[in-house]
C-alpha cells in the first residue's frame, strides 16, 4: 500500500509542479505584452471648447489619457489622486488627459465637474465614444499610457489595486511612470482596470 502511495506521489508531484509552472508563465505573459490595439491621432474639445489633437503633445516623454466619468462612484473616489498624480508628473514632462465617453455626460456637467474637484488637466469630451471605442476602453476610470507620435501603449489598466486608497498597495500607473522616466521597460503594462462601464451611444 506505501509502495503505490508513494508511485503515485512520484508521478504526481512533477504534474503539480508542471502546473504551477505554467499557471504563473501565463499570468506573468499575459501582463509583460504590450496591448496590440493601434492607437491613431485624434482631436476632440475640452470643457473650455478648445481643441486638443494626441499630436500637441508629442513632445512629451509619455501621454497618459484617463477615461473618467462624473457619475461613477468608482471614478470619482479616484478623483484626487488624479490630481495627485498630474502634480507629481506634470513638471516631469508627462502630458495628462482626461477624457468623458459616456453619452449621457454633457459637457456642461464634465465642466462642472472638472472644476469643483479642481482638475488641471484638460477634460475632453468623446461625443460619439468614438475614442473609447479606438482604445477599446470599457470603464472608467481606466489608464493608458501612450508613445509619443507612435502613439504605442505602454501600459493599460488600473490607476492602483483598490477603489479605497487606505487600503491601496500597488500604485501600478505611478509604478509605470517612474519606469519610463527612469528609461527602463515597464515591467508590467497590463492590468484589469475596475469601475463602472463607459455607457456608450
Amino acid at each position: 500500500m506505501l509502495r503505490k502511495a508513494a508511485i503515485i506521489l512520484f508521478f504526481l508531484v512533477p504534474l503539480v509542479v508542471i502546473a504551477v509552472f505554467a499557471f504563473s508563465n501565463t499570468d506573468i505573459n499575459h501582463n509583460s505584452e504590450s496591448p496590440k490595439i493601434k492607437i491613431e491621432n485624434f482631436t476632440l474639445t475640452d470643457i473650455y471648447n478648445e481643441k486638443h489633437s494626441l499630436s500637441d503633445y508629442n513632445d512629451s516623454k509619455a501621454i497618459l489619457i484617463i477615461f473618467i466619468a462624473t457619475q461613477c462612484p468608482v471614478s470619482n473616489a479616484y478623483n484626487l489622486r488624479m490630481v495627485e498624480l498630474y502634480n507629481s508628473y506634470e513638471d516631469k514632462n508627462i502630458a495628462v488627459l482626461g477624457v468623458n465617453s459616456n453619452k449621457e455626460e454633457s459637457m456642461n456637467e464634465c465642466k462642472s465637474h472638472a472644476e469643483s474637484n479642481g482638475f488641471k488637466f484638460p477634460v475632453l469630451k468623446d461625443e460619439k465614444n468614438v475614442v473609447a471605442d479606438m482604445f477599446e476602453a470599457s470603464v472608467t476610470p481606466e489608464a493608458y499610457l501612450l508613445e509619443p507620435y507612435t502613439y504605442k501603449i505602454l501600459y493599460r489598466g488600473r490607476i492602483d489595486d483598490s477603489r479605497n486608497e487606505s487600503n491601496v498597495e500597488t500604485q501600478d500607473l505611478a509604478n509605470a511612470l517612474n519606469e519610463i522616466l527612469a528609461g527602463k521597460k515597464i515591467s508590467i503594462v497590463q492590468t484589469k482596470a475596475f469601475g463602472c462601464t463607459i455607457k456608450r451611444i
